[in-house]
């Protein structure tokens, strides 16, 4: 399994408590860089900017990741641009939401 696919399986063990589902599912994960060094870069959202759980969430990502023996340095880069909606939630995050 390459590097960037244990990234994404990793983040998958980090849930939004509110909703009970996966930040990958949710949609909230937008892009996963790998360096050939090993450095990962994590740009994502949350589904509101005043979101109360900002920061377990994001810290929740960043442990995830540092948790794979491969990995060297972890970034997390929260953005807001382009807004969250439930339109970035895969088939699974849907399902898991009843819909």
């Amino acid at each position: 399994m390459i590097l960037k696919d244990k990234v994404i399986e990793a983040l998958k063990s980090v849930y939004d408590p509110e909703l009970n589902i996966n930040v990958v599912d949710l949609g909230l994960i937008y892009h996963v860089d790998v360096t050939d060094s090993n450095d990962v870069e994590v740009t994502m959202t949350l589904t509101t900017p005043g979101c109360p759980l900002h920061d377990s969430i994001t810290r929740g990502v960043r442990y995830s990741i540092e948790g794979i023996e491969e990995t060297r340095n972890v970034e997390v880069n929260l953005v807001w641009e382009p807004a969250w909606s439930p339109e970035k939630m895969t088939a699974e995050g849907l399902r898991l939401l009843g819909r």
